[in-house]
């Protein structure tokens, strides 16, 4: 159910009209579907107290952690803090990163699994190479959580679309899969659609972004004002039965976030009650 926090908050940034029937929508049934949920990447500008309280006014219960609310490097008793803080407020880590692993080396490895696991997180997004698969998959089986590797676009020259994560795991552990970025997905050519339909299982995190121009990533805008076509995304989602995280990865404007991520959850709650009736 929609909180009156996040109420409040979107007749303050939305105008009245889209507001009012957004006030009233349904309450979201996901029990047999995924879950909408933000990467703290979102919130990369703000300290953790901050963050929390931004997750709270949208009205999200699960998040994919981002470094900078509770730094790897760091004191391990600041990550049982940040699960402490997030937990307090009714909020479930349930991947963490994304996370660079390129270094092959087992303690540098592992420590990310480590942070994963006191963090409660089930998975990690993560953006390795080629060379560390085997390793990363020693301690996905050691310590059962999951890698999500993460395509990063034309740009990444590793793993650009799902598909070359698909290739280079599927003969793995099948907790070896993939985190979409359908915005870094549409930008390479390749459809988000087939691309679903080829991960099958092996989809296990999902990052959700709008673009007005699909082949530019600097035309990114609030989720429904662009060209990805996010009911049809959303309704393959449902029919595959996947059951993670579509996760809210808003990348644009820095400073102040809220409103376009209101928006944005606004209108992907709105798709979801459309396929209920």
């Amino acid at each position: 159910m929609i909180r009156s926090m996040y109420r409040r908050t979107v007749l303050q940034f939305l105008p009245a009209a889209i507001a009012a029937p957004l006030a009233a929508a349904p309450k979201i049934d996901s029990s047999a579907g995924f879950r909408l949920g933000v990467a703290t990447y979102s919130l990369r500008g703000f300290p953790r107290p901050q963050t929390i309280e931004m997750l709270k006014t949208l009205d999200v219960d699960t998040v994919s952690l981002k470094e900078m609310h509770a730094k790897i490097k760091g004191d391990p008793a600041e990550w049982t803090q940040a699960r402490k803080d997030l937990e307090s407020a009714g909020i479930r880590v349930v991947s963490c990163g994304n996370i660079s692993m390129t270094v092959d080396d087992d303690a540098e490895i592992e420590q990310n699994f480590k942070y994963a696991q006191a963090l409660g997180a089930a998975g990690i997004v993560m953006a390795p190479n080629l060379q560390t698969l085997p390793r990363i998959e020693k301690f996905v089986e050691k310590y059962d959580i999951k890698a999500m590797i993460h395509n990063h676009g034309p740009e990444d020259k590793i793993f650009p679309t799902p598909k070359s994560v698909y290739d280079a795991v599927r003969k793995m552990d099948p907790r070896m899969g993939l985190c979409i970025d359908i915005g870094h997905t549409v930008r390479t050519g390749a459809s988000v659609l087939e691309s679903i339909e080829m991960a099958g299982p092996r989809l296990l995190d999902f990052h959700i972004k709008d673009l007005k121009d699909l082949l530019d990533k600097n035309s990114q805008c609030e989720v429904g004002d662009g060209a990805i076509p996010i009911p049809a995304i959303f309704k393959l989602l449902r029919k595959v039965k996947y059951a993670g995280n579509a996760n809210l990865e808003y990348e644009i404007n820095l400073k102040n976030p809220l409103p376009g991520m209101i928006k944005s959850f606004a209108y992907m709650r709105g798709v979801l009650a459309g396929m209920q009736s």
